[in-house]
């Protein structure tokens, strides 16, 4: 109800700022008005940095909201380069370099895979996973390392979806980051291809088909809130290869676990190949590399200058490119205050109760020590800037919570 309250009044007051006559030439020229246009351009090519169209609006630290979309408008800061681009591959497959360097090269806001530690370190630096020894089995932290050395523990379902919630919440971030200044983002993966993981451990049986009906169910809820990637880039890799830039790296609960076995590294490139790349190419653009032994990001970038995102607008049917298709101004600034004002309740969607996993569940005796362990550890006890006992001043005089402080 909120939402169609917003958008409704997000039109109305669009409507009311701008004459007849505009609103009348919008209509006859909306493909060109509105909708992103060109190829992306390297700095190479630009011969210098991004220059921005419009100067980036503050949404880390302030809110943007129906009356903030009546004084600032969302489409005057796209350019070319307002994309979104994913970066996916195997494990250990090259693709941290890779994206920060592509980042770098387009002008664009580089976002790293997400891990647990951004659900156990708190905003304080207090790493949550020291207080295990206090709490029940079923309640302590379970994360890539848990994962490696015990991939059968019941806490490997709640894992995934924990890693795919991140996933999510930084997606929302992103777009977040592209809507508010204009500058493309670059991501390491992205909650489109997380279910190629939860997949592969269940077919490895370390997901019960209880806990994998739980996933699909809260993806089914919440990817449709999302705007698809414009180009995803796949950095391909055999298993063989795999294996031996694991080992190469050396980091050693990887090296010696056993959950990269042949049998998971196919699973998960097969479903890669098979049902992402083919899903997600119906909607973005789809480059794949070689990347056995490496590769050059200058012939990647030279790859991205060559595409023309704009074949896909004389089509109205295509479905390539849909997700970024606003015709009016009024539907970037409603696309632009779901992201950026209503974060907390995208991730709201994620709290639909299953009682019928029981490695999902906890007892209430569970329950209740974990909260009384968890939110009386260092910096837990109140929100981010109001704990005293952590060096928070001034609390008397502070009013206000975070933006956006959903995960």
């Amino acid at each position: 109800m909120t939402a169609v309250f917003r958008v409704g009044l997000v039109r109305l007051v669009s409507r009311a700022t701008q004459s007849p006559n505009l609103l009348q030439a919008q209509a006859n020229a909306l493909p060109a008005a509105f909708q992103q246009r060109c190829s992306i351009s390297g700095k190479t090519m630009r011969g210098g940095p991004r220059v921005p169209k419009a100067a980036p609006y503050p949404y880390k630290t302030k809110k943007y909201s129906v009356v903030n979309a009546f004084f600032d408008k969302t489409s005057k800061r796209f350019d070319e380069n307002s994309k979104v681009i994913c970066v996916e591959g195997p494990i250990a497959g090259g693709k941290s370099k890779f994206a920060k360097e592509l980042a770098e090269e387009l002008d664009m806001q580089y976002y790293p895979d997400v891990n647990l530690d951004l659900i156990y370190i708190n905003s304080y630096g207090y790493d949550m996973r020291k207080v295990d020894p206090q709490l029940p089995p079923n309640c302590r932290s379970y994360d890539v390392r848990n994962f490696c050395q015990d991939p059968s523990h019941n806490l490997a379902a709640q894992f995934q979806i924990r890693m795919y919630m991140l996933r999510y919440s930084q997606y929302i971030d992103a777009l977040q980051h592209i809507f508010s200044t204009g500058q493309g983002v670059v991501l390491e993966r992205s909650p489109y291809s997380d279910f190629v993981f939860m997949e592969a451990m269940f077919r490895q049986g370390y997901l019960s088909r209880g806990a994998r009906s739980v996933y699909n169910e809260l993806r089914q809820n919440t990817i449709g809130e999302l705007l698809k990637p414009h180009l995803v880039i796949y950095l391909d890799q055999p298993v063989e290869a795999v294996k031996r830039q694991i080992k190469a790296r050396n980091v050693d609960y990887e090296v010696q676990s056993k959950v990269f076995s042949d049998a998971y590294l196919n699973d998960v490139e097969q479903l890669y190949k098979q049902q992402y790349l083919k899903d997600i190419s119906t909607h973005a653009e789809l480059l794949i590399y070689d990347w056995t032994a490496g590769g050059e990001t200058e012939v990647v970038v030279e790859d991205i200058e060559r595409i023309d995102f704009d074949q896909f607008e004389a089509d109205s049917h295509n479905k390539k490119m849909l997700d970024w298709r606003f015709p009016l101004e009024a539907e970037w600034c409603e696309a632009r205050i779901k992201y950026c004002h209503e974060k907390p309740d995208l991730m709201n969607y994620f709290n639909v109760p299953r009682f019928d996993v029981p490695e999902l569940l906890r007892t209430a005796d569970e329950s209740k020590v974990w909260r009384d362990v968890w939110y009386n550890a260092p910096g837990m006890k109140y929100r981010p800037g109001f704990n005293s006992e952590m060096g928070d001043g001034g609390l008397l005089t502070k009013t206000k919570i975070g933006i956006n402080e959903a995960i």
